[in-house]
Formats: C-alpha cells, sequence, structure tokens
C-alpha cells in the first residue's frame, strides 16, 4: 500500500513537471498564442521571452535563475516564458529549433533579437537593462523603431502604412464581409522575409488606391500567427497568401504580381468592374463643365445637333453611343459632357468645332488646356478608335482657343422631349389688294 502511495506521488510530481515550470505565483508571465499579440507585440515595454520544453533539462537548469531575473526586473522589463513544445505554432513563428531560446522583443517587434548571454540571472539583468538603454536612447533621438499596434498599420520601416487596415478575427466580417466595397487581404506572417518584401509595396499601394477610388477599394492586413481562426477559416497554407473580397461571392486568390504598381493595377480593375459607368451630363451652366474637367484626367464633351434636326430618337441615339462608350472606358475615370449645337458657341470655337459637322466630339485635358478632336465618325467604332489612341498617348492635339475655358451659358435642361419650330407671326393678307401688285413681282 505504501509503495502504491509512493509511486503515485513521483507519477504525480512528474506528471506537474512536464505540464509546466512556471506558475501563477511567478513574476514570469505565461505566454500563449491567445495572448502573445497582446501582451507582447502590442505593448510599449520591452520584453525577454524564453521559448522552453517542460522536458528539456537545460529549461530546467534555467527555471529558477529566469524566475529571479523576472523579480528583480518586475516594472522595469518584462519577463516571460512560452511552452514552445505545447505551442508549437508559436515557436514556429519565432523560428525556435532547439531549448531554452530567449528572445528580446525591443522596439521593433517584428525584429525580436536572440540572446546570447548567459543563463544566469546576473546575465539576463545586465542584457535586459543594456537593451533596455538602446531602447530609450532610439526613443529620444526620434529613431522609436516604430513597430505601432494601431489598427491602421503593422511593423516598421519600408513607408507610411497608415492606409493598411490592420484585420482580426474579431473585427473581420464586420468591415469586410459586410462591406459594399472591395476588399484586398494580406494573411501574414512577422517572421515571414517575403512578407517583409511585400510591406513597403502593399503599403504604397494603400495609399494610392484609397485616393484613386475615393475608399471603394481597400487593401489591409491580418497576421495569420495571431488570428488563427481566420488563418484556418480561409485555408491559409503560406505567406504572404493574398485574397479578394466581394460582397455576395467567394474570395478568391489574387495571383498577380508583388509591385506596387502591380497591386495597383489589379485593385483599379477591381473598381472598374465593380463601379457603375460615370455620369453623362449636359452642360447647363458653368459649375458643370468646371466640376467634370477639373477633377478627371480628361473629359470628352460631346456637341450634338441641334434637336430639330434630330428629334428625340435621334438624340437618344446618339447618347447611347456615349453612354456605351463611357461604360467601355469606364476604368479610365474620365469625364462625360455634351450640349446642342449653338447653345455653347463660345466653347464649340474654342475646341475648334466652330458651327459646322455635327455631332462632334474633343477630348480635354482641363489641367494643360489642350485638346484632340474626333476626325473619325461619330459611332461606336470611331469613337473607340479615337479614345483607343487618346489611352495610349497618340493623337495629336491642339491649345484650348484662349488658354481657358471661355463663357458658359446657363440653359434649360434637354427635356427628353422633340423640339417645336418657333412659333412666327401670322401674316394677315386680308386688306391686301392682289390685283394692284405688280405683275413683275408676282
Amino acid at each position: 500500500m505504501s509503495l502504491l502511495f509512493v509511486v503515485g506521488t513521483v507519477s504525480c510530481t512528474l506528471f506537474l513537471a512536464v505540464n509546466g515550470l512556471y506558475s501563477a505565483s511567478d513574476d514570469v508571465i505565461e505566454l500563449t498564442p491567445t495572448n502573445f499579440n497582446k501582451e507582447v507585440i502590442q505593448s510599449d515595454s520591452l520584453w525577454l521571452v524564453e521559448f522552453y520544453a517542460p522536458w528539456c533539462g537545460h529549461c530546467q537548469r534555467l527555471t529558477p535563475e529566469w524566475k529571479k531575473a523576472a523579480t528583480a526586473l518586475k516594472g522595469v522589463v518584462k519577463v516571460g516564458a512560452v511552452d514552445a513544445d505545447k505551442h508549437q505554432s508559436l515557436g514556429g513563428q519565432y523560428g525556435v529549433r532547439g531549448f531554452p531560446t530567449i528572445k528580446i522583443f525591443g522596439a521593433n517587434k517584428n525584429k525580436a533579437e536572440d540572446y546570447q548571454g548567459g543563463r544566469t540571472s546576473d546575465a539576463i539583468v545586465d542584457a535586459a537593462l543594456s537593451a533596455l538603454r538602446s531602447l530609450v536612447k532610439e526613443r529620444l533621438s526620434g529613431r522609436s523603431g516604430g513597430y505601432s499596434s494601431g489598427k491602421q498599420s503593422r511593423g516598421s520601416g519600408g513607408g507610411d502604412k497608415k492606409d493598411v487596415i490592420e484585420l482580426t478575427d474579431d473585427s473581420f466580417d464586420k468591415n469586410v464581409i459586410n462591406s459594399d466595397d472591395v476588399w484586398m487581404v494580406e494573411f501574414y506572417a512577422p517572421w515571414c522575409g517575403h512578407c517583409k518584401n511585400l510591406e513597403p509595396e502593399w503599403a504604397a499601394a494603400a495609399t494610392e488606391v484609397k485616393e484613386q477610388t475615393k475608399g471603394k477599394v481597400k487593401l489591409a492586413a491580418v497576421d495569420a500567427t495571431v488570428n488563427q481562426a481566420l488563418a484556418s477559416r480561409y485555408g491559409i497554407r503560406g505567406f504572404p497568401t493574398i485574397k479578394i473580397f466581394q460582397k455576395g461571392e467567394d474570395p478568391v486568390d489574387y495571383d498577380g504580381g508583388r509591385t506596387r504598381s502591380d497591386i495597383i493595377a489589379r485593385a483599379l480593375d477591381l473598381f472598374s468592374d465593380n463601379a457603375p459607368p460615370p455620369e453623362l451630363l449636359e452642360i447647363i451652366n458653368e459649375d458643370v463643365l468646371k466640376s467634370t474637367c477639373d477633377t478627371h484626367q480628361l473629359c470628352i464633351i460631346s456637341v450634338l445637333p441641334h434637336i430639330l434636326d434630330t428629334g428625340a430618337s435621334g438624340r437618344n441615339s446618339y447618347l447611347d453611343v456615349m453612354l456605351k462608350m463611357a461604360e467601355k472606358y469606364k476604368k479610365k475615370m474620365w469625364g462625360w459632357l455634351w450640349t446642342e449645337a449653338g447653345a455653347q458657341s463660345d466653347l464649340e470655337s474654342s475646341l475648334g468645332i466652330g458651327g459646322f459637322g455635327y455631332p462632334a466630339m474633343a477630348a480635354v485635358n482641363a489641367r494643360k488646356m489642350k485638346f484632340a478632336l474626333l476626325k473619325g465618325s461619330f459611332s461606336e467604332q470611331g469613337i473607340n478608335e479615337f479614345l483607343r489612341e487618346l489611352s495610349v498617348g497618340r493623337g495629336s492635339t491642339a491649345p484650348v482657343g484662349g488658354g481657358a475655358f471661355p463663357k458658359i451659358h446657363s440653359v434649360e435642361p434637354w427635356d427628353g422631349k422633340d423640339g417645336e419650330p418657333p412659333v412666327e407671326d401670322d401674316i394677315d393678307l386680308s386688306d391686301v389688294n392682289l390685283d394692284d401688285l405688280d405683275k413683275d413681282e408676282l
């Protein structure tokens, strides 16, 4: 009976030893995949973290020294420990290959340093204070390393990441799944070299895409090593993985290039695919012309025949051609305008249209005050050829007459109906004696 009791006691002791070297009463903070990001990565504190295995003899010998150092550094430097045998994903994230491995997480939490010092409490404390001194000097000189745990950025270096939206398990669905916008989401790991190479490109692209799409396409990032539920949900197997999310559709992989120009091009394609065609506006006052031409690289201005020459059906057929071309070239994000012949005669003259040859079309660059005229037919084929040449930088241009847009007259917008000829005064011939007219005049 006593032998069984002794055996049971020994077994219990071994069980406790194998399942952890630290307890809640120690000043060593136990770290896991659940709390590591919040405690360490999002912290402004300096951290010393030991990655250990409970069965490791070197780890067991280090334990009392690690506890002693943690107590001495309490309130000054954070000291933690990760059971890397139990939490292998966390150990793998930081390249842990043997036990114990000690890493120092300083100003840049994405670039943890290996601790190479002695395994005594004195050596550990000395190394911690030295690292702390370096951290304070960096902050004093303004070179804080800059890991920002804010929602808008990650990492450090490589440019401004303010427009990359950091997503988590908790915020993902609210921001992405329920959004009408298009999302390009990078799943990354902080230790991944390819992710670090992509980071400045992703950040630069995020800012450009935000500006060009008015925020309708968003670039985001998910730390897949911390937000493991999301990584599992979307089958993330390698880093970086980029997925495209659009409302009502299954996510698709982005398999394009990793430069900012590649990323921007894909984002603009997504934007144009989902954007409505540009508005086709009638020039009824100066504000319409200026607000359209000043906010677009080009504004395409058509001068259509007078309504009495075409009727409503004829005019609508011209407008339909313009709408089809606006849809075809919507990726260019040009402005589209039209006016009736004679309604803005000064504008016509400044664009070399000048009162004949309707319908006519001019593409105007308001910043340079230059324009190009459609030389071919006012048809889908003719306009397509004209715009295609412009889109690749070809075609002859001329300066806008006078170097600026002329005065624009305010006119009533077209009501969509056939025009009515002006009413002429009736001539009363009742008092005219035709017999008195000279026969030569008849």
